[in-house]
C-alpha cells in the first residue's frame, strides 16, 4: 500500500534534483485513475493524487511517498541498501505504511514490511527479478503476511518499455483467527516517457473468489475486479 502527500511535502519539491556531497534528492508527483496495490484498489476504484521524495547516496536510499486512499491518507516511509554481488543487483529494505487518523480500538492499521529483492540485466533491454516482502504484524491486525513476486521489463526503445509481475500474498488471519488464506495477483503494462512526463497504462487482476476468507481483507468484489489503470507522473 503506497498513501495525498501533505502540502508541506509537495512544497519541498523545489529542492528536487539538487546534488550534495552526500547524495541526491529528487521529488515526484503523479495522478492515477485508481490506486491498485497488489491487485486490490485502495482508492475505492477512483483517482488518486500521489507524490514523494527520495534521497540516494551511493548504494543507500530513503524516501517518503503518499497517496489518498479510501480511509483518507496513506503515508509510506522507506529506506534500504542496494549492493551488487556478481551479476545480481540486490534491494534490501524496510517499508513503513501509515494511515494518519485512521486507527481505531478494533484494529491497528499501521504496519511495516521487510524487503529482499534481486534482479539481473540479461541484456541492455531485458531485466528480470524477484522480491519477497514480510510483515510480522500486517494491516488491520491480520497477523504475519508474506508477499512474493517475480517481475520483468523489456525496453522497446529508450522511451517505451513493457513490464509485468506475478505475485502471491499470504495472510495469517485475513478474516479472524484460523482463517489463513492467500491469493495470486498479476499485472502487465506499457510505460513511456514523453516531454518530461512518465505515462503508464496497466492491467491488474487477481484470483480472489467471492466468499473466500481472503475477500474479508479487501473492500468487496469491486476492489479486486480486473481493471485497467492509467497513471501520469513527473519527476520534479
Amino acid at each position: 500500500m503506497k498513501k495525498i502527500l501533505g502540502l508541506a511535502i509537495l512544497a519541498t519539491a523545489a529542492t528536487a534534483g539538487v546534488a550534495s556531497a552526500e547524495g541526491v534528492v529528487t521529488a515526484n508527483v503523479g495522478l492515477t485513475s485508481d490506486y491498485v496495490f497488489r491487485g486490490i484498489s485502495l482508492a475505492d476504484n477512483g483517482p488518486a493524487l500521489q507524490g514523494g521524495l527520495d534521497y540516494v547516496a551511493d548504494a543507500w536510499y530513503a524516501g517518503v511517498w503518499g497517496s489518498n486512499v479510501s480511509e483518507g491518507l496513506e503515508l509510506d516511509l522507506y529506506a534500504g541498501f542496494t549492493p551488487t554481488t556478481g551479476p545480481i543487483d540486490w534491494d534490501l529494505g524496510v517499508i513503513g505504511y501509515f494511515y494518519p487518523g485512521a486507527d481505531d480500538d478494533a484494529a491497528e492499521f499501521d504496519y511495516y514490511e521487510l524487503k529482499v529483492g534481486a534482479s539481473h540485466d540479461f541484456t541492455d533491454q531485458f531485466t528480470a527479478g524477484a522480491a519477497v516482502y514480510y510483515s510480522p504484524d500486517n494491516f488491520g491486525d491480520t497477523g504475519d503476511a508474506t508477499y512474493w513476486e517475480v517481475n520483468a521489463s523489456y525496453d522497446i526503445t529508450d522511451a517505451v518499455a513493457v513490464n509485468g509481475a506475478f505475485g502471491n500474498q499470504k495472510i495469517e488471519r485475513p478474516a479472524g483467527p484460523g482463517t489463513e488464506d492467500d491469493y495470486d495477483t498479476w499485472n502487465v503494462g506499457v510505460a513511456w516517457a514523453m516531454h518530461g512526463f512518465q505515462l503508464d497504462l496497466r492491467y491488474h487482476d487477481t484470483n480472489i473468489d467471492a466468499g473466500s476468507d481472503i475477500e474479508a481483507y479487501t473492500y468487496g468484489p469491486s476492489s479486486y475486479d480486473s481493471a485497467f489503470v492509467f497513471t501520469i507522473g513527473r519527476e520534479l
